[in-house]
């Protein structure tokens, strides 16, 4: 089984990961440093109050047992670290002493010792007399005065990395919160990419480790790119090189129309027609869907929705007009033009489509209103036809491409509402399908996207 660095789960991550294994460290190199440091402040105050100690204790003796009037107190001597002289005759005997109340007799090893009282743990020092029968000098101190010292300075001396510990994990954690954010931002740049707007990720500030990562994303982006220009260039050739071919056949079909006598090879023909007007419109479709992919050619620019709706309107008048449907502007606040940030190409073709496809799909004598409306502060686009309207089970699925109502008669290659989707997108906008509440027909209803 391989080990990873990286755990399982929400620790899979590398500021967790990093977190994980760097402040457990940080926090043993503490325990370590104040460790190593009371056990070196131990020894340097156990050095240095056993000289005194001794010195202490030798000039007592020299000075035949002789203790200056000085009297300690339990504050003093536990609080403080004051020494404690205690000087007996050769029979054990306290002839002297600086704190009466302690009644600790006298060793019988010389040298250094520690002892334990009462529960109090004592340093003793004990000075043998230089003479039989002379007299022997005792020095004690507490040795939890001496605990304390060292443990103070100790504490003294770590205290600068008992500082540094959580300002270096906090920089740790902010450095590690930088190089997440870093990495989110190439994911980010990496989310932006579709197939209208494939471009290498910059090299600039990505780490060494993870540059060969991003170079081979740039590589993979590169491929994705030629596919997808060689499918659209496959697409346009495709509609191309149909074009013609149709356009004859429908040539042919005009000419033989007044050839065609009535009854059954009439119905005959005039499915033919149908045919040929339904392969003619779905190589329109094709080459419009190619150049809607192969755009933002003409780039993003402030486009307004009023005139190029007017546009559209008058564009598509001769189409309602052949189908004796009325088709206006209705409910248009008189307000300044509404400007937005998209390809003009784009807006036209949202526009273009659906109210085409309201036209084409609702009834001789209908009525196609488009009307612009407000709706919590933000503008919004209608396009209401008295057409049959789309069973709900099957608004999910109109905008797949090819796709079309079942039982419908209308001519419609099944790309119109996939290809204003795909531009009302690259618009920033949404595209929503309802059937109408008070009659039969469909709204199409384009908004800014949340």
């Amino acid at each position: 089984m391989r080990w990873h660095v990286f755990p399982e789960g929400r620790m899979c991550s590398i500021r967790r990961a990093m977190l994980l294994w760097l402040v457990p460290l940080f926090l043993l190199v503490g325990v370590a440093s104040a460790s190593f440091s009371y056990w070196t402040y131990s020894r340097m105050v156990s050095e240095f109050m056993d000289e005194q100690m001794m010195q202490l204790g030798r000039a007592v003796l020299a000075n035949d047992g002789y203790i200056p009037p000085v009297i300690q107190n339990s504050e003093r001597v536990h609080a403080w670290g004051a020494y404690v002289i205690q000087v007996f005759d050769a029979q054990g005997k306290t002839v002297a002493s600086t704190w009466s109340d302690l009644k600790l007799p006298v060793q019988l090893h010389e040298g250094f010792q520690d002892i334990r009282q009462d529960g109090r743990l004592w340093r003793a020092f004990v000075v043998p007399p230089v003479e039989p029968g002379g007299h022997t000098v005792q020095v004690l101190q507490s040795g939890s005065f001496r605990s304390h010292l060292a443990a103070e300075r100790a504490g003294a001396a770590i205290a600068p990395v008992l500082i540094l510990l959580p300002l270096s994990m906090l920089v740790l954690w902010g450095v590690a919160r930088a190089m997440s954010r870093a990495l989110q931002d190439i994911g980010r740049q990496a989310a932006l990419q579709d197939e209208h707007n494939i471009s290498e990720l910059p090299l600039t500030h990505v780490p060494q480790e993870i540059t060969p990562l991003v170079m081979s994303f740039n590589s993979l982006l590169n491929r994705l790119s030629g596919a997808f220009v060689t499918q659209r260039r496959f697409v346009q050739d495709a509609a191309h090189e149909l074009r013609t071919p149709i356009a004859a056949i429908g040539l042919q079909l005009e000419n033989l129309r007044a050839e065609i006598g009535p009854g059954a090879s009439a119905e005959k023909f005039a499915m033919l027609e149908s045919g040929v007007r339904r392969a003619q419109r779905l190589v329109d479709q094709l080459l419009r869907l190619s150049r809607q992919e192969a755009a933002g050619a003409d780039g993003p620019a402030m486009v307004d929705l009023r005139a190029q709706l007017r546009e559209s309107i008058a564009t598509l008048i001769p189409l309602a007009d052949q189908r004796n449907i009325d088709l206006g502007m209705c409910g248009e606040p008189a307000s300044a033009p509404v400007t937005l940030q998209c390809a003009p190409g784009d807006l036209r073709s949202v526009l273009d489509n659906l109210i085409e496809n309201a036209l084409r799909y609702t009834p001789e004598g209908g009525v196609v209103d488009v009307r612009l409306a407000e709706a919590q502060g933000r503008l919004a686009l209608e396009v209401v036809d008295t057409g049959p309207g789309i069973p709900p089970e099957l608004l999910p699925r109109v905008f797949d491409r090819f796709f079309r109502v079942p039982g419908n008669g209308a001519n419609g290659s099944g790309l119109g509402l996939s290809i204003a989707q795909a531009a009302a997108q690259r618009c920033g906008l949404a595209l929503t399908l309802r059937n109408r509440e008070d009659r039969s027909g469909l709204i199409a209803r384009i908004e800014a996207a949340q």
